[in-house]
């Protein structure tokens, strides 16, 4: 009798689902109080003016909630638009947003109270081609709640203040992080002149000792200039691997938070000025199996930047590197390859401890394998291939497709 019921559930529940047809922001507004698990609002084609999308609908990992372009790539969004998501389980495919000029575009939550889970930003779009200027910081996609996943996306061309893809963590909510950004195309920001020009950014000072449990795999990185800092880790337990850096002239810093893994991704200077690796600070990071090739960065953009820690460091502050392991990466070609006691302030002093750097291969035909400015006692450096040649394990694989699949 208990399956009878069930199937029988499946059943109502599969007749039940709807596909409903939106033409404009009222008809959204409307749909969106009576939208059922497993409906699918199809948004029709077309130019969507200064649109601005809300919804808190609950579906389920069998029968989301759907929102999607009639025709993948033809729903274009422009102006002050903007989609906030909150509730479970909510899909969102094929809109593309063209030069945004608000301050919030892709937006999982509905408001403070109403965050978004198991939500799905996939197939989309967010782009910019004119020279926006603003004195606010916006962004172009903002991830709140828990276990969300933003996919094969393209985001490109932000000019503005505020880092393009933001996770934002809270320290009310219990149940926060553990978001997936993966096979997505982020394309070229131009330099933003100032701190705020971030690619992405997981976590702020304020929460960056909370665990975000984040992965961010499989995406390429090109030209994304905005500052320094591409992405910046400032949270905790966070993985960063299969990832493709392609002419970024700027790093992947571990700026607050601890016990991050770097793993298997490609750094590719791409003949761009400035381009680096990675930027340690803070405990128990692991960076290990990752190629850096061609790069031509120095001081903070060096291949590997270990910073000086802040004795008694406040949140925004420098913590010492401890108990770092670098193994297993590749160094081919760099102009600087690893600096060890990088001073990022004055009040820096306090060299690595308890660190490892070991296994690794490092070309030293255009620089030393070493720079070395501070106390290294703290430092074990063993068992790594230093010299001339190309090592054997050197290989720049291709990147995986990303991006939408209407953009190929």
């Amino acid at each position: 009798m208990r399956q009878h019921a069930l199937l029988a559930f499946a059943l109502a529940v599969s007749v039940s689902a709807k596909d409903i047809p939106v033409a404009d922001a009222a008809a959204f507004a409307d749909v969106a109080k009576t939208v059922a698990t497993g409906d699918t609002i199809i948004l029709q084609d077309g130019t969507w003016a200064d649109a601005r999308l809300k919804i808190h609908a609950e579906g389920t990992a069998e029968k989301p909630v759907t929102i999607r372009a009639q025709t993948p790539g033809k729903v274009v969004f422009t102006g002050d638009s903007r989609l906030s998501v909150g509730g479970a389980h909510v899909l969102v495919d094929g809109l593309w947003f063209q030069n945004p000029t608000g301050a919030q575009v892709l937006e999982l939550r509905l408001d403070s109270k109403q965050l978004a889970s198991d939500c799905r930003i996939t197939n989309c779009a967010v782009t910019n081609d004119t020279q926006l200027t603003s004195v606010d910081s916006a962004q172009f996609v903002s991830i709140y709640g828990a276990r969300n996943r933003v996919d094969h996306c393209y985001i490109a061309g932000k000019t503005t203040q505020g880092t393009t893809l933001v996770v934002w963590l809270s320290e009310e909510a219990k149940d926060h992080g553990r978001h997936q950004i993966d096979h997505n195309h982020f394309g070229p920001r131009q330099k933003l002149g100032k701190n705020g020009g971030e690619t992405i950014r997981l976590g702020d000072s304020k929460t960056s000792m909370q665990t975000a449990a984040c992965i961010v795999e499989r995406n390429l990185f090109e030209k994304c200039d905005g500052e320094a800092e591409c992405i910046s880790n400032k949270s905790c337990g966070n993985i960063y691997r299969f990832n493709t850096f392609k002419g970024v002239s700027g790093t992947l810093t571990l700026r607050h938070g601890n016990g991050c893994r770097v793993e298997n991704n490609v750094f590719s200077g791409d003949k761009a000025k400035g381009s680096g690796g990675v930027r340690i600070i803070g405990e128990d990071h692991v960076v290990t199996g990752n190629l850096f090739d061609s790069l031509t960065g120095d001081n903070e953009r060096s291949a590997m930047c270990f910073m000086l820690g802040i004795p008694d460091s406040v949140p925004n502050g420098y913590f010492q590197v401890k108990r770092a392991k670098v193994t297993n990466n590749t160094f081919v070609n760099c102009a600087h390859n690893i600096l060890i006691g990088m001073k990022g302030e004055k009040k820096a002093t306090l060299p690595p401890v308890e660190t490892e750097i070991t296994g690794n291969r490092i070309q030293t035909s255009q620089g030393e394998a070493f720079e070395i400015k501070c106390a290294v006692d703290g430092v074990v450096m063993k068992d790594n291939e230093i010299g001339l040649e190309l090592p054997e394990a050197y290989k720049l694989a291709a990147p995986e497709p990303v991006g939408p699949s209407w953009r190929k």
